[in-house]
Order: structure tokens, then C-alpha cells, then sequence
């Protein structure tokens, strides 16, 4: 188990990770909120223990700001001053708990621990819930409920929606969710990767063709478009549509009817249209790959799924939903996964996203012996593609300010997040040591 504890009180923050190394927990001290943002950023906690009063950013703040960013871990709130009103607030912020200084250490980690284990308890009641579903949506993240809350919205209309979003994030179960909720979920859903049909074939997979079409018709096929009437069509990876078949798709869209190919007749279409790419179709319209409107045809509901790297706290829950799969696949009766393995998937970059994940703990699975997945077995191969994490930035607005206020609060936050260590914030700033002090001096500031 890991704490995060924010105090700019030494002696509150040494004298609790002392506790807490006796109990067998990992205690990290933070002296101030900026520091913490950089922190839960960098490494997962399973709980946080914050102060109410703290310089810069106090505890309502950073816990309003723990919530927006998605972290589901509990906290716990501390302050001086016993007032029900403060405590009444905390619990509005989303607190669990609320202690007034001085307080027992043991007590503290009691309900620490207390808290883990039921926030454990019931995310893996959650999943068992959604687990009949195969293939469920999983996450609760702030990301992943936003897109959930849109899916609930857009599903009863008959819009057209565009999923976008990096290869593996989930595109078609975000598909078959809005399918599932929509009037025509008891009709077919329909499915076609646009980028896995060769060019040559893809216009007759799409609107079927008549008996001697062409060489080889020796029969009639029927298309995509009518197998879905009723029902849902799924276009995948339509950003690798030919250009000279969108101007086609591009009418079925505007006079709901095709014709097959070799045919005559107009056939009316009855379907629901979905599509995704991972590639960026604004871009492709700018360079004339892709044909304006269409993109607005297509581009009535946007969804984004973020990559699992941007979305870490939806991890437990996903694989706990992966092993029970694999349980199921595999007639194995794992239990889960150790916390030292949890956390080396934390810290890992997921650059094939949910599918890399699911093949880490399918490979995990095969060589583990035991009921829980270990460290051991978490093979992580590493980037192959030379993708480069790069660290988010807080967005901060600037408008209306000098350019030495910009500097000012830049070289504040800076300090903050490293806890006044001049070297390593000079680093983040991109300056020397000694040109940091200088603007120390300059600015008085106090850090």
C-alpha cells in the first residue's frame, strides 16, 4: 500500500511515513500541493492524507483537483481547527474522512487502510456487475464516465457518430455500447475494418453485387449495408477509404438507399452509421484525402477515447476484467494480481493501450503457478515504436498578465512542485542554478 501525505509541516510528514513503515505501507511526503500534483502524476498511491491549510494551493483546492484529473483513491483531510463547517465542506470535495491535529498516528493509519480495502472492495464489485457484459465498457475514470454519459445520450437518435482514438483503446466496444443501448440494439450489429478489405473487393463487401457483375459473380452477394438494415453498421478505420469510393459512401449517407453492384434497383437503407479511425481526418481533408463532406457528414457526434497511459486508474479495473476472462478462457482460478505487479503496470506506458494490456497478462497467465499474479511474471517489453513520454503540464491561464508575472508565477510553481530544490526546478525551467536565484532575489520570494 501506498500514501501520499501532504503537509508543509516536516515533523507531520516524517513522524506519519515513521508509522507507516512500521505497518508495511510506503509513505510519500509532500510538502505542499504542488509538489503532490507532481507526484501523483509521476506515481500511483492507493490513498492520500492532506492538509487543510497549506501555502499556494490549500487542501480544497488540490482535492478538487485530484477529482477533475480522476483519481478514485480515498483521502483523508487534516486540520488545526476542529470546525464542523470545515469538515461538512471537506466531504462535499470528496473526502472520506476528516481528523483534527493533533491526532494518533495508529488511528489514522487504521482508517487509512480501512478506506483501501473498501475503495478495493467496491471496484471489484463494480466489475462483477459489468462482467456479464463481454464486452463492456470498462473504466471510471473522469474520461471514461464523460464518454459513457455521451453514449447514454446519443444512443436513442439516429445520428451519425465518429469514435476516434489510438489502435487498441477500445473503438468498437465503444461502438457495440451505443448499439446495445440504442431503439435498434435488438437488430444486427455489424462490423467491417475498411483498412483490412484490399481496394479491389471493398466496394462489393460494401454494397454486395448481382449475378454476373463481373468475372467470377456467379451468384448474388448481399452487402454490409443491407446485412445491417435495421441495425448498426460499424466502418472501421474509415480514414482508409479510397478516395474514389467516399463519394459513394457520401451519397448512401444523404439518400439512404444503394445499389448493388451490376444492379438497378435502388435498395433502401435502414442502418445506423458508425465509424472510427486513429488516424486525423481534419488532416486528411486538409490534404485532400479525405473529402470535406463527408468528414461532416460523419463528424455529427465526436467520441475520443484517450490512450490507457492518460487514464492510468482505469488499469486495476480493466485487469481485473482481463483475468477474469483469462479465467474463463484458460480454466485457471486467478485471484488477481500482487501489489508490486499492479504497480509495474501502473508505471508503464501503454503504447498498444488496453489490447497490449490484455496480451501482457495473457503471457503473465501462462507462466504463473500460483493464484496471484506476481512482478515476476509482468513482462514488459518495452516501447518498440521509440514513443517518448512526455510529462503533462498544468494549463494555467495567462491572459491579462505582464510577461514578469508570467515569469513570476512560473518560477513559484516550479519551486513548489520540486519543494524549493533550485537545481531541479531551474532544470524544469530550462535556465542556469544561478539565474534562478537571481530571479529569486528579484522577486523576494519566500520558498
Amino acid at each position: 500500500m501506498r500514501i501520499l501525505i501532504v503537509d508543509d509541516e516536516t515533523n507531520i510528514r516524517d513522524l506519519m511515513c515513521r508509522y507507516m513503515k512500521i505497518e508495511g505501507i510506503d509513505g510519500v511526503g509532500a510538502e505542499n500541493a504542488y509538489s503532490a500534483q507532481r507526484i501523483l502524476r509521476e506515481q500511483p498511491f492507493d490513498g492520500i492524507l492532506v492538509d487543510l491549510k497549506m501555502p499556494g494551493m490549500d487542501g480544497y483546492e488540490f482535492v478538487r483537483w485530484v477529482r477533475d484529473e480522476g483519481f478514485r483513491m480515498p483521502i483523508i483531510m487534516m486540520s488545526a481547527h476542529g470546525e464542523i463547517s470545515d469538515a461538512v465542506n471537506a466531504m462535499k470535495h470528496g473526502v472520506q474522512d476528516f481528523i483534527v491535529k493533533p491526532f494518533d498516528p495508529e488511528e489514522v493509519i487504521i482508517k487509512l487502510k480501512n478506506l483501501v480495502e473498501a475503495q478495493n472492495f467496491r471496484t471489484l464489485q463494480e466489475m462483477e456487475e459489468r462482467l456479464p457484459q463481454e464486452r463492456a465498457f470498462i473504466g471510471e475514470s473522469v474520461q471514461i464516465r464523460k464518454i459513457k454519459d455521451t453514449i447514454s445520450r446519443i444512443a436513442s437518435t439516429n445520428s451519425s457518430v465518429l469514435i476516434t482514438g489510438e489502435s487498441g483503446t477500445g473503438k468498437e466496444v465503444v461502438a457495440r455500447s451505443i448499439h446495445e443501448q440504442s431503439t435498434v440494439s435488438s437488430g444486427p450489429f455489424v462490423a467491417i475494418n475498411i483498412g483490412g478489405v484490399p481496394e479491389n473487393l471493398l466496394e462489393s463487401e460494401l454494397f454486395g453485387y448481382e449475378k454476373g457483375a463481373f468475372t467470377g459473380a456467379t451468384g448474388r452477394k448481399i452487402g454490409m449495408f443491407e446485412l445491417a438494415n435495421g441495425g448498426t453498421l460499424f466502418l472501421d478505420e474509415i480514414g482508409d477509404m479510397p478516395h474514389a469510393l467516399q463519394v459513394k459512401i457520401l451519397r448512401v449517407l444523404q439518400e439512404k438507399c444503394i445499389t448493388r453492384l451490376g444492379g438497378t434497383e435502388p435498395i433502401p437503407i435502414n442502418a445506423r452509421i458508425v465509424c472510427a479511425t486513429n488516424k486525423d481526418l481534419e488532416s486528411l481533408v486538409r490534404e485532400g484525402k479525405f473529402r470535406e463532406d463527408l468528414f461532416f457528414r460523419l463528424n455529427v457526434v465526436r467520441i475520443h477515447i484517450p490512450p490507457l497511459r492518460e487514464r492510468k486508474d482505469d488499469i486495476p479495473l480493466l485487469a481485473a476484467w482481463i483475468i477474469k476472462k483469462l479465467n474463463i478462457n484458460m480454466g485457471r482460478h486467478f485471484s488477481g494480481l500482487t501489489p508490486d505487479a499492479m504497480e509495474k503496470l501502473k508505471n508503464y506506458n501503454f503504447y498498444g493501450n488496453i489490447r497490449e494490456l490484455e496480451n501482457i497478462l495473457e503471457r503473465a497467465a501462462i507462466f504463473s503457478d500460483g493464484d496471484l499474479i506476481s512482478e515476476d511474471n509482468i513482462e514488459l517489453r518495452g516501447d518498440v515504436l521509440g514513443h517518448e513520454s512526455k510529462p503533462s503540464q498544468e494549463s494555467v491561464s495567462t491572459e491579462g498578465m505582464s510577461l514578469k508575472e508570467i515569469e513570476k508565477q512560473s518560477i513559484e510553481r516550479a519551486l513548489r512542485r520540486w519543494e524549493g530544490n533550485r537545481t531541479k526546478a531551474a532544470n524544469e525551467l530550462g535556465i542556469t542554478r544561478r539565474t534562478l536565484i537571481t530571479k529569486i532575489e528579484e522577486y523576494d520570494l519566500d520558498i
